[in-house]
């Protein structure tokens, strides 16, 4: 497996250091989560992760007993973490059309160099993190996406003679389909720009008049944003 070169550092941990038994497992968890979203689950082992860290496989053993378990873990740090962006993504938004800009500059810029096997791979080898996942995305996401089109509603710029229950499910199923990897195969298609076209045809889909000059109003400045970090050195797309 081609890997990217990794700076080996010998760290010898005191036994009684919660701290420094905390920032070991925290690297494992990061390099594995790098890992998985490069290569995907399935072809990534244990040994991969330890030899990538620099340390042994017994050491991993330690703080998770097994793949399940790190995966487990990683998952439920990943969703922590979409939750936090959606309440900021709320929080920060001046209506319901920014509010999915600033979500989806999120989800992009994660989806840029993530394969989307992963998906496949947990569903598969992992049905316990997965349904965690599932669990997730139609509880928790169900309510974000609906709320939006509420307010979107609420702010006229979505139109108000939708049907919020099922726009609100569709949104959540058209999110999945940049996964298949049937459909749209890794070597031909890059997850974030299926993503982002997805997103946007739902979103012009929904908009009034007034919403879709707004729409069009933040594809400006996205664009806009992304020419400005395509001119900064060590930035790109």
């Amino acid at each position: 497996m081609e890997t990217s070169v990794t700076i080996k550092v010998s760290i010898v941990l005191c036994p009684f250091s919660p701290f420094m038994e905390v920032n070991t497992k925290e690297r494992i968890q990061f390099k594995a989560t790098e890992m998985f979203m490069r290569y995907g689950i399935r072809s990534v082992s244990m040994d991969d992760i330890a030899l990538q860290l620099g340390i042994s496989k017994k050491t991993i053993y330690q703080y998770f007993a097994d793949k399940d378990e790190l995966v487990d873990e990683i998952v439920l740090q990943d969703i922590q973490r979409m939750q936090g962006d959606c309440f900021k993504g709320f929080q920060d938004s001046e209506n319901a059309v920014d509010e999915i800009f600033i979500t989806m500059e999120r989800i992009l810029e994660q989806f840029r160099n993530m394969n989307p096997v992963l998906l496949y791979d947990l569903q598969k080898f992992h049905f316990r993190s997965y349904q965690k996942f599932m669990e997730h995305k139609n509880k928790y996401l169900l309510k974000v996406v609906r709320d939006n089109i509420e307010r979107g509603i609420a702010e006229e710029l979505y139109r108000p003679e939708i049907d919020v229950e099922i726009i609100a499910r569709f949104r959540l199923e058209s999110m999945m389909l940049a996964f298949n990897i049937d459909l749209f195969p890794p070597h031909k298609f890059n997850l974030a720009d299926v993503t982002k076209e997805i997103i946007e045809h739902y979103l012009f889909g929904l908009a009034t008049l007034k919403g879709h000059k707004l729409i069009l109003k933040y594809k400006e400045e996205q664009l806009k944003k992304v020419k400005e970090n395509e001119t900064i050195p060590g930035k790109t797309k």
